[in-house]
């Protein structure tokens, strides 16, 4: 199925990313020409660069992923232009409690997705961190 300039793969020979009903990340994007856009690691900062969500997790995701959806924008993209994103959490249990907050975001065909827990961000009032890979006509 298309997504903007690029088109999800599935094959029934990997098992199916779902949580309940929501489709998690896809296994193959397949980008059909285009610009590439790429998005530095987005943490929980507003657009004044205040740090939003101190210890909560679900705002954190939220305002990371409405940090990269504007800076899609500010590309001429969007979120169905998206072909890789790669996640950086501080307590990766933590974080898949909130995956529903990604899905509102990324839809029914969401894009590739790499999702690793590390140490620390940079700096400690930060638990996630997210970089993006688009395509755009």
């Amino acid at each position: 199925m298309p997504r903007g300039h690029a088109r999800r793969i599935d094959t029934p020979a990997l098992h199916r990313p779902t949580r309940g009903d929501r489709l998690l990340y896809s296994h193959t994007v397949v980008a059909q020409g285009g610009r590439m856009v790429f998005i530095a690691g987005q943490l929980s900062r507003n657009g004044e660069g205040a740090v939003v969500g101190r210890g909560d997790m679900r705002a954190q995701i939220r305002q990371v992923c409405d940090n990269v959806r504007t800076a899609l924008a500010a590309a001429g993209a969007d979120v169905a232009d998206l072909v890789k994103t790669t996640t950086y959490v501080t307590d990766i249990d933590e974080f898949f409690k909130h995956v529903d907050v990604r899905s509102e975001y990324f839809g029914a065909e969401p894009p590739t997705s790499t999702t690793v827990e590390v140490r620390r961000l940079a700096a400690p009032e930060f638990l996630v961190e997210m970089d993006a890979i688009a395509v755009v006509a």
